[in-house]
């Protein structure tokens, strides 16, 4: 075909050159207006052109050439011919600009142009080349340069191409005839503006009859009502795009596009069954999965979700339903305990609902189902359960070894109702203070108890199935020990007390509380007093605040640390117990030599100073004391040197008059630690 076109482009071209007129024609037949050279690029005139202006005698056609042409001759595009040249030889043509002399070419004697090679539109559309005609001899212009242009003629070499394939899309199932699914598109390299080379018509070559494709836009449509998801949800559609407006002859080419049916809810769900059995133990725990159960829906994603429901059934509050997001299967929880001897088994009724349905397909419903689920309690072995888990109990702390406290009471929960026999966590007695009765539960004392040292005893007492050890039952005992008056009071802390030389008569010098180990329910009364003794010496006085506080006073003043630098005081502490309990506390007071303000400088014993000795009587005193020293030294060298010791080893008892209270219920028998013969004398002086 392509050496078809090129001989009748020879032709035509050497028609146009023997039978010239006043439109000459190209290559092809086509006109070319006078205008068009006018109109053409032109190079600056030269200074030949601008001294002899004459009319133009250039007679030339646009030329054009075929693209692809094959044929081993040269392809003749054209002549260039000049009204000067009279046949003579003097005349010579020169051909400039793109692709000449390389792809152009030009005969200087007679003006005719060839192509030398294979041209391609697609690669170059036209070329741009300037033609002059000079003397041959001296190369001087005999027409101005201008320039012309070589249009590659477009032949039908390219098939569509389908840039954006293979095409990937998805439409709804269920969709009406005629829905768009997608929009492809051919590109054909050919010129679009010559013939029929590049346009395209579309067709479906694979794909029918479910779809249909526009054959000049390239919509594919759905061609089929209400495809079904369910039944196939895929289609692969070969679309063919075919250039000359699909006449024969033209190129084509191809591509595939896959199209994807996508979900709608279109199913309801629906149980596969219309009842179901399931079977647990009754010592499942709260909060367990009793039993799955899954409605089945054809739809996927959120078509498919669905949420359940109990409708109906015995055991409210029993059970619940929640949906399992991942799976859609509705899992039945368990809320509260089973018991197998109270209720062996339950029905329930289960709805399952979509939770998203589309309003147009209602006619399709309804969507939701129902179904009936039977759960089964089967019995097992349970531990001894007691009738109170926890029991409180009371206790005196004065109760005899052997006092019964409470029972405690567990029975077997199961059918059979075996034995049981009970037992105290020792863990939780450590020192075995209580005892239980294996076959009764009553729980006594097996030590005396001192609610001082624990007032609450916490037992976890067990009760074990005599047929079968391993079911053993737990229960508390909450064991309160109540106080008796067993302690007596005494000194909140060790108080040091300091008394000043020049304190005055009625002056408080200290201020005691005390403190009792037992807790009466009405709180502590306490009640204070110098001891019986010394209650009316002439130093000191005591005065009973009424709030569980002492004040203790001076009746002088003119306390000397040289006559007595200590005095010890007993005070009687009462408390409001029944009976009532005492203890006599001893209170220590220092006298100190204070500055102004009382704040005490020093304290205790002061050494004598001897006064009025001569010089002579002090040397005479210190001589004795050297020579004293000196034996003592002797002695102790000898001693060392025969290896006896200085200090004889029998234990020597010296002993203080001091007595401390923390024995309980002394009373007043305390004041026989002290020699009050001895402290009133003291007190006297």
């Amino acid at each position: 075909m392509r050496g078809c076109c090129s001989v009748v482009c020879r032709a035509l071209a050497l028609l146009a050159l023997l039978f010239p007129s006043q439109e000459d024609k190209g290559c092809w037949g086509l006109n070319v207006a006078p205008g068009d050279l006018e109109k053409s690029p032109r190079s600056d005139p030269d200074p030949w052109e601008a001294l002899h202006r004459h009319k133009r005698s250039w007679v030339w056609n646009q030329f054009f050439v075929l693209e692809e042409y094959t044929g081993n001759e040269p392809l003749y595009v054209g002549k260039l011919h000049s009204d000067v040249d009279k046949g003579d030889g003097k005349v010579k043509y020169v051909l400039t600009g793109e692709g000449a002399t390389s792809i152009f070419t030009i005969d200087e004697n007679t003006g005719d142009i060839h192509a030398t090679k294979r041209l391609d539109r697609e690669a170059q559309a036209y070329y741009t080349l300037q033609a002059q005609a000079v003397d041959r001899f001296t190369n001087v212009p005999v027409e101005p340069r201008s320039e012309f242009v070589v249009k590659v003629q477009d032949i039908n070499d390219n098939e569509p191409k389908f840039v954006d394939g293979p095409y990937l899309a998805g439409v709804p199932e269920m969709s009406p005839l005629g829905t768009m699914v997608v929009q492809v598109a051919a590109t054909d390299a050919d010129d679009p503006t010559y013939g029929n080379s590049a346009r395209v018509v579309y067709s479906v070559i694979h794909g029918q009859p479910y779809f249909s494709v526009e054959p000049k836009t390239g919509v594919i449509r759905t061609a089929l009502p209400n495809m079904d998801r369910e039944t196939r949800d895929q289609y692969v559609l070969v679309i063919q795009a075919k250039d000359m407006v699909g006449q024969m002859g033209g190129l084509s080419g191809t591509t595939s596009v896959t199209v994807m049916l996508t979900d709608v809810n279109d199913n309801p769900p629906r149980f596969t069954h219309k009842s179901y059995q399931y079977t647990v133990l009754e010592s499942l725990p709260v909060q367990s999965v009793v039993a799955r159960i899954k409605a089945a829906d054809a739809d996927i994603g959120s078509n498919a979700e669905m949420d359940y429901r109990i409708v109906d059934g015995d055991g409210p509050g029993l059970f619940n339903i929640t949906t399992d997001e991942n799976t859609q299967e509705g899992i039945i929880i368990l809320l509260k305990p089973l018991d197998f001897e109270t209720k062996s088994g339950f029905s329930l009724k289960i709805e399952a609902t979509n939770r998203n349905i589309d309003s147009n397909f209602l006619s399709l419903g309804p969507f939701s189902d129902t179904a009936f689920v039977k759960v089964t309690v089967e019995d097992v072995n349970e531990p001894p359960i007691f009738s109170t888990p926890l029991s409180r109990m009371v206790v005196s702390e004065d109760a005899k070894v052997g006092t019964s406290i409470g029972r405690l009471s567990a029975h077997d929960p199961d059918n059979i109702n075996g034995a049981i026999r009970y037992s105290i966590d020792r863990n939780t007695d450590l020192e075995r203070f209580f005892n239980v009765d294996a076959s009764s539960g009553i729980i006594s004392t097996a030590k005396v108890l001192d609610r001082e040292a624990n007032s609450v005893h916490n037992l976890t007492i067990l009760a074990m199935e005599s047929q079968d050890p391993s079911q053993i039952g737990k229960g508390i005992a909450l064991i309160t020990v109540l106080d008796i008056n067993d302690n007596a009071p005494v000194f909140a802390i060790d108080y040091e007390t300091l008394l000043c030389e020049n304190a005055i008569p009625g002056q408080v010098i200290q201020t005691i509380s005390a403190v009792d180990r037992d807790e009466p329910p009405s709180g502590h009364r306490f009640f204070f007093s110098l001891a019986a003794p010394i209650a009316g010496n002439l130093n000191f006085t005591l005065r009973d605040n009424k709030d569980n506080t002492a004040s203790i006073l001076t009746k002088r003043g003119g306390f000397k640390r040289r006559e007595q630098p200590v005095y010890r005081l007993p005070v009687l502490i009462l408390d409001s117990g029944n009976p009532a309990l005492s203890s006599t506390n001893t209170l220590s007071v220092r006298v100190c030599e204070c500055d102004s303000d009382g704040v005490a400088l020093s304290c205790g014993a002061v050494a004598y100073t001897a006064t009025g000795l001569s010089t002579g009587a002090l040397l005479a005193i210190l001589g004795c004391i050297i020579t004293l020293l000196v034996m003592v030294l002797l002695i102790v060298t000898m001693r060392r040197r025969r290896k006896e010791p200085l200090i004889l080893d029998e234990e020597r008892d010296i002993r203080e008059n001091i007595v401390r209270y923390d024995d309980e219920g002394g009373g007043e028998e305390d004041t026989e630690a002290f020699d009050m013969v001895t402290l009133l004398c003291h007190g006297k002086h």
